[in-house]
């Protein structure tokens, strides 16, 4: 039988709790266990796919299409778990079940249906689907703070889970703050006491409690944490704030001695640990040999989080060249009103992401006009290389009014259009081109250079597409397609054959780097830049050493 690690936050929002469950889930890996990971999302929209990036940040795509919790991501980049649409549930995919099987009539044999138990029960029937023969550990993350009343079924679900399978196959983690009063100059372990007794009323006993703090939390405030929580004081975890890196924290987690109280408690067969090759990537990041400047421009700057894969992907190439990555976050608009110049003078790279909607669109095509003609390495993510179709139209085909059908429905010269399956959708949950896509790689290519096989698979998340009926024009005046569908039909790559570095793609390959195996794309982008940032090093250096000779 599969084991359950249950882990919930206390105290305020955004401690960690994905990031904490993606290091557990690597400890785990590391001692030779099979994992899988899930979150529960108390919100009630089915999915994140409608959601606003300002208020929920990215939304993150699995194989199978489904759009899902940006923690996913965390869970992949830390562990090599398999995830599935089994593996984020909201209240609204919840009850969205439970109503349809009402609607059918058959399951619920007339009964009136209820949170307790049809609601409940549905919850841990989702809980139970990760739990499969090959698997040794599930963990499962509850979305929120303790406290809210949307939590409450799932809070509800995971505590009758235990009884069902037994309480010695189920653990909980309590992740909580211990906040530092700097006008008392103390830590406060009351908010910690009042979380777990709120939980402890829904019947939650927490087995493991994870302290988030700023300072080191002495051993008479571990002391009083355990004792009016009633825990061991040994199942009293430090987890202070990391200086460098958010993958310092497994290495933080097992130096408090947290995979040997798990795998004790519940009784795992599990191997030693061996983190050698993760300390060896941390001190990459810790101890960088070179720095270089990569400007993105997005139109979703105010959230940190709406591209937070990008970023994530960005420092895992700076890891592959030891190498510190300084993102120079710049927003779209202020490119059109403040000048490309202005905005992006003197950094090594420009990468422009996804987006949806007009706003911000002219200050993208400029500043990727900027990296074009100044020879600047560009990085173009799906709205990233349909903005570098639209200004390579413009500026080197003539095509004044070139432009996508999102943007002006009727423009004369449609280079991006909507794809012909798109046609006629109206619903916009779940219904984009989603998921995991063949594409084949043109010999000779930067793309086929930087992937080093022929075909690749990478996910999508998008409406429009390359308008082909412009392909030949486009591949003439230089911007050639290097990677298409299988069938040829839908252009996946475009790169400049007279460019230092110019490539842009259709799909969003930040979903699939990892901080010890960065992305293809991600790596030889950031090489590119590298490369010219020390070009002009050797540049300014003679510049100098001929001023000194002449004088």
């Amino acid at each position: 039988m599969a084991k359950h690690i249950f882990v919930t936050g206390g105290v305020v929002s955004s401690l960690g709790k994905g990031l904490t469950c993606a290091s557990i889930g690597m400890i785990l890996e590391q001692r030779g266990l099979r994992v899988r990971l899930q979150k529960f999302d108390p919100y009630i929209n089915v999915d994140p796919g409608t959601m606003s990036p300002y208020q929920h940040g990215e939304v993150y795509v699995l194989d199978d299409g489904s759009e899902t919790d940006l923690d996913l991501g965390h869970y992949e980049r830390f562990t090599h778990a398999p995830l599935t649409k089994d593996c984020n549930f909201t209240t609204g995919k919840i009850y969205l079940s439970v109503i349809q099987k009402e609607r059918e009539g058959r399951f619920y044999e007339g009964k009136t249906v209820q949170v307790i138990p049809h609601v409940t029960d549905e919850i841990k029937s989702a809980i139970h689907r990760l739990a499969t023969d090959d698997v040794d550990v599930v963990i499962t993350e509850i979305g929120g703070t303790v406290g809210d009343i949307e939590s409450l079924p799932f809070l509800e679900a995971i505590r009758q889970f235990a009884l069902d399978v037994g309480r010695e196959n189920c653990l909980y983690i309590h992740l909580t703050l211990v906040p530092y009063l700097k006008a008392a100059g103390e830590l406060k372990t009351k908010p910690t006491q009042h979380s777990v007794g709120a939980l402890r009323q829904i019947g939650i006993q927490p087995d493991v409690l994870i302290c988030r703090t700023e300072h080191s939390i002495s051993e008479d405030d571990k002391d009083k944490i355990a004792l009016f929580c009633n825990l061991e004081k040994k199942a009293v975890i430090e987890e202070r704030d990391r200086q460098y890196s958010i993958y310092e924290v497994p290495v933080s987690l097992v130096k408090n001695g947290l995979d040997n109280l798990l795998v004790k408690r519940l009784g795992l067969k599990a191997g030693p640990l061996d983190l050698t090759a993760w300390t060896e990537m941390v001190d990459r990041i810790v101890n960088p040999k070179q720095e270089v400047r990569i400007a993105v421009v997005g139109k979703y700057m105010k959230h940190r989080d709406s591209y937070k894969s990008v970023y994530e992907a960005l420092d895992h190439a700076g890891i592959a060249h030891r190498a510190r990555v300084s993102v120079v976050r710049v927003e779209a608009e202020e490119v059109s009103t403040r000048g490309a110049d202005a905005l992006l003078g003197g950094v090594d790279g420009i990468l422009v992401p996804g987006g949806f909607g007009m706003r911000g669109i002219e200050g993208k095509i400029e500043a990727i006009r900027y990296a074009r003609t100044n020879g600047i390495p560009y990085f173009g993510i799906c709205l990233g290389m349909q903005t570098a179709v639209v200004e390579f139209a413009r500026s080197v085909l003539g095509l004044e009014d070139a432009n996508s059908t999102e943007f002006e429905k009727d423009c004369e010269h449609p280079v991006i259009a909507l794809m012909e399956e798109q046609q006629g959708v109206t619903e916009r949950g779940g219904t984009m081109r989603l998921g995991a896509w063949p594409c084949s790689l043109e010999p000779g290519s930067l793309a086929r250079a930087a992937y080093g096989v022929d075909q690749i698979s990478e996910r999508h998340r998008h409406r429009y597409e390359f308008n082909n009926k412009y392909r030949d024009a486009f591949e003439q005046a230089g911007l050639i397609a290097s990677g298409k569908s299988p069938d040829g039909q839908i252009v996946e790559i475009v790169e400049l054959a007279d460019h230092p570095w110019f490539l842009a793609v259709q799909f969003h390959p930040e979903f699939k780097s990892k901080p010890t195996e960065a992305h293809p794309l991600f790596r030889e982008f950031v090489a590119a830049a590298l490369k010219r940032r020390e070009a002009g090093r050797t540049a300014a250096g003679a510049d100098r050493e001929a001023k000194v000779t002449a004088s």
